[in-house]
């Protein structure tokens, strides 16, 4: 019973961290609730035995460190690394792309993908955003909790060769969509942009 419950708080942080900056707020939360220290690396610290710490870096690493009760420096220190990032399709600055009635999302492939998976299932948009408020720029977590995008494979009858090789050239073929012209045409009342379709 142990076993499930803590595979599902995984599950839960997982589904709970769909980019590397969500992953490092969420873990940002727990070492807070379990009485870490936010420290800031151009500030002096000052720490404490048994004292437990953390700061981050571009909000999308995070590091924690607990001082042991007896410090000695001969007896070195234990580290455990894990990387919060994963394989995605970043949004390029400049995404809108429109081909043949289809308003597609310009993407760079970031990470080592296994990119064949990614064609004929859901996508969505998450990730971080920096906004300007008033005479300030400040960052802000997105993350549609819904169906946005989808990379399409041609109908069988299209590609006869599908079944027995799949390539693809991830340059011009690994562009999701978004919706086609006729919907962008009836959603013209959203606020236009010279680098991303309204719709998104």
């Amino acid at each position: 019973e142990m076993d499930r419950a803590l595979a599902q708080r995984f599950v839960d942080f997982v589904n709970s961290a769909p980019s590397h900056f969500h992953a490092v707020s969420q873990t940002r939360q727990v070492l807070e609730t379990h009485g870490f220290t936010h420290l800031k690396e151009r500030d002096s610290w000052s720490l404490s035995p048994n004292g437990k710490y953390f700061f981050t870096r571009n909000s999308s690493t995070i590091f924690a460190f607990v001082v042991g009760g007896k410090v000695r420096k001969e007896k070195g220190f234990k580290i455990i690394g894990a990387h919060t990032d994963s394989p995605v399709l970043k949004l390029k600055p400049i995404s809108k792309v429109e081909k043949c009635g289809f308003l597609q999302v310009g993407v760079q492939l970031y990470g080592g993908g296994i990119w064949h998976t990614w064609f004929d299932r859901d996508l969505t948009v998450a990730g971080r955003v920096i906004a300007r408020e008033g005479e300030n720029f400040v960052e802000k977590l997105v993350y549609v909790d819904k169906p946005l995008l989808r990379i399409s494979t041609l109908c069988i009858h299209l590609d006869r060769s599908a079944n027995d090789s799949f390539s693809f050239d991830k340059e011009t073929k690994l562009l999701p969509t978004i919706a086609t012209a006729i919907k962008s045409q009836l959603l013209e009342s959203l606020p236009s942009s010279e680098s991303h379709h309204p719709v998104l």
